[in-house]
């Protein structure tokens, strides 16, 4: 299953945007990472969601998103519908071409007008799944990982620290902690048998991984189970030998002999095909440090002091009532979620364990903070996730801390409030940039706040389910 059966397209994503004259900060959008699949893409800046399109090529580039100029300018709005426009192009030419592997799975194909909200094949009967591990090529063998296991676990970072996700230029890569990968991959419900890894037969190295997690997602009227495929990536030097596409049909195996026949994943690539496509934007709380590591660059007539002055944030936030989220507010604020998700057309489901894993906050991992009322009443909820990104040839600076906006709600405190209030509170804890979808009501803070849109667009993808196609304020799904 991509992200499931995530996997094979054979043309590369070469969404780009190029240094403007003028000066402002775009981002050159094509990352070198193994991994078949792409992050919304971006020049230096390493911000982006985990998703994973494996290419048949076993060369899709995986891209996050970028950050857009430093400064408000008014060129902006432009240039995005030119980037729109070029978009359309390239997802004109996407929908003719073979998707080889694709063209075997079951998912809508791309010119497909979907009418109804079913899964495209039934569920299979367990005896008529493959019993057996699909063939490696020679020379590789399969190993299920421990992650509860110190060796494993440092085994999985280095595998991903240095082949996962980097820019062209080699100046930034994803830096996905050990703890980071032990709290998105061990949520509720986590099996060992689906961190799959493959390694060398003569030395034993760690040179392929993919791993999937359950959930449950309602899409439209229907609750469905599904797994969420992440962190799909083949050693650099292993790219020729198709070793993806064996990973992705053994997940998918693997996750058919526990009874789920379907799966939600996202990938910066157009595939067959998109339920909903959404853009990230960005919004920078230090953007000297993000300057000085050539990250982004000043806008035209910006100076230093007039951008670090524009993006200035108070010390502390302003909400009264705004606080971190604690044990005892957890089960006040499912029930906020609950009633909030009920405004959307694809949404996640959570058990009180499953809320309570994502959203209990972790130290440089994971934060969310509520507003309380007077009577004890939460009203609003804000979070967000930290990933950062290594700098690698800075004399200076070493990382890039990202935070990826999470879940928000707003009942009470008005949006610009709450969300300003979550920015402040990334930047205390020393978050470089702040990165938004513009999905659920996230457009209603996005400009106002300073955010500036990235370059690159994330499509969200259903397997063996089709249901009529969403717009991104339809979509309330972080997958990491």
């Amino acid at each position: 299953m991509p992200n499931k059966e995530i996997e094979t397209n054979e043309n590369k994503d070469t969404t780009l945007e190029k240094k403007s004259t003028e000066g402002d900060v775009v981002s050159a959008n094509s990352k070198k990472s193994e991994n078949v699949s792409g992050d919304d893409g971006a020049n230096k800046n390493l911000v982006g969601i985990k998703e994973a399109a494996a290419s048949d090529n076993d060369n899709e580039k995986k891209k996050p998103p970028a950050i857009v100029n430093l400064a408000a300018d008014l060129n902006l709005l432009n240039r995005q519908d030119l980037l729109q426009a070029v978009s359309d192009v390239v997802s004109g030419q996407s929908r003719q071409t073979k998707f080889a592997f694709w063209s075997t799975q079951p998912v809508p194909k791309l010119y497909e007008e979907i009418t109804t909200n079913e899964c495209i094949e039934p569920d299979k009967d367990i005896s008529e799944i493959r019993p057996d591990p699909y063939a490696l090529p020679e020379g590789f063998k399969w190993d299920t990982l421990d992650l509860n296991n110190s060796s494993d676990l440092t085994e999985l970072y280095t595998l991903l620290n240095e082949n996962y996700v980097e820019d062209d230029d080699a100046m930034f890569r994803f830096d996905y902690q050990p703890e980071f990968l032990k709290w998105s991959l061990q949520s509720p419900g986590w099996k060992r048998d689906w961190h799959l890894g493959v390694r060398v037969v003569k030395s034993g190295r760690l040179v392929g991984f993919i791993s999937a997690i359950p959930s449950n997602l309602r899409a439209y009227d229907k609750v469905i189970k599904v797994v969420e495929i992440n962190f799909l990536c083949v050693h650099k030097k292993l790219r020729s030998k198709r070793v993806a596409p064996v990973l992705i049909r053994e997940i998918t195996r693997r996750v058919n002999l526990t009874g789920i026949f379907q799966a939600a994943y996202t990938a910066g690539v157009v595939l067959p095909k998109p339920v909903a496509t959404c853009r990230y934007w960005h919004r920078s709380l230090n953007p000297k440090k993000l300057i000085e590591v050539k990250f982004s660059h000043l806008a035209r007539n910006m100076t230093m002091q007039r951008t670090i002055k524009l993006y200035k944030l108070p010390d502390q936030p302003k909400t009264k009532g705004y606080r971190r989220i604690e044990p005892k507010d957890m089960d006040k604020a499912l029930k906020l979620f609950d009633e909030y998700m009920k405004k959307f057309s694809l949404c996640p489901v959570f058990s009180k364990e499953e809320f309570r894993h994502w959203f209990t906050p972790k130290e440089g991992i994971i934060d969310c903070f509520i507003v309380e009322d007077d009577k004890g009443n939460i009203t609003d909820l804000t979070s967000f996730y930290c990933l950062p990104s290594s700098v690698m040839h800075h004399p200076v600076h070493k990382t890039l801390r990202g935070a990826y906006s999470f879940y928000n709600i707003s009942t009470k405190t008005p949006w610009l409030e709450l969300i300003n209030d979550a920015l402040i509170s990334a930047k205390n804890i020393q978050m470089d940039v702040y990165n938004a979808l513009d999905l659920m009501e996230n457009n209603t803070f996005l400009r106002p706040l300073k955010f500036g849109p990235g370059d690159g667009n994330l499509q969200y993808y259903l397997y063996n389910w089709r249901c009529p196609s969403m717009k991104p304020q339809d979509v309330a799904l972080i997958l990491m």
